[in-house]
């Protein structure tokens, strides 16, 4: 029996829930054209990912690999995604963060575009903001980092560990790309998900209505 420098059994289990959800955001049209990418966390040096390339409605629990939080892929010949860096950052940085989502809906891709310029999107004044972890109010705000779209991974890696460096943050935008999302679990890692693609759908419904 092959010596793994991880927990087999937790990585059927992360495989399992990773392919669940990633099934029901493909459902969604969130994931199109084999876009996206979900991970979770196994360990203290390694992560659960999905392969890259895979179309996520059809995701088996085959199509998880394991990196460690360079990126780099263990124990396995498969390729994750060019992104995987994006990820491990987090894991990297905060015990406590669990499972990373990153997906690519229409709302969030039309809001990446439309705020890119001013390189955020402030949410404001919504119940829904106490969805995201620690808020206890709806009279706060946050800004939604947009930042460039960029195939250098490491430069864009460098830019979100300067916006970490800045405060909370539960979530960003790509400009053209998509949105990023993480939280404790899985759930909670929905859960912001969530939130996010409904406050911009409100956020893109008012720009129209007073256009």
């Amino acid at each position: 029996m092959e010596n793994l420098p991880y927990d087999s059994a937790r990585l059927g289990a992360c495989a399992e829930e990773i392919v669940a959800n990633t099934r029901e955001l493909s459902a969604l049209g969130w994931t199109p054209a084999t876009s996206s990418n979900f991970s979770m966390r196994l360990d203290d040096r390694h992560a659960a990912i999905t392969v890259s390339g895979r179309d996520k409605g059809r995701l088996s629990v085959d199509d998880i690999m394991v990196v460690d939080f360079d990126g780099q892929p263990v124990a396995t010949a498969h390729r994750p995604s060019a992104e995987t860096l994006l990820h491990t950052q987090l894991y990297a940085r905060f015990p406590e963060v669990g499972c990373v989502l990153h997906t690519h809906s229409r709302v969030q891709t039309v809001s990446s575009r439309l705020f890119a310029a001013q390189g955020h999107l402030r949410l404001e004044g919504y119940e829904l903001l106490k969805a995201f972890a620690g808020n206890q109010t709806h009279e706060m705000a946050i800004d939604v980092p947009v930042l460039p779209n960029t195939q250098d991974m490491p430069a864009l890696a460098d830019q979100v560990e300067r916006l970490l460096d800045a405060g909370p943050l539960w979530g960003y935008l790509i400009d053209g790309h998509g949105l990023y999302a993480w939280g404790r679990d899985m759930a909670e890692a929905r859960r912001h998900l969530d939130a996010f693609e409904f406050l911009f759908a409100c956020e893109l419904d008012l720009r129209r209505l007073h256009a």
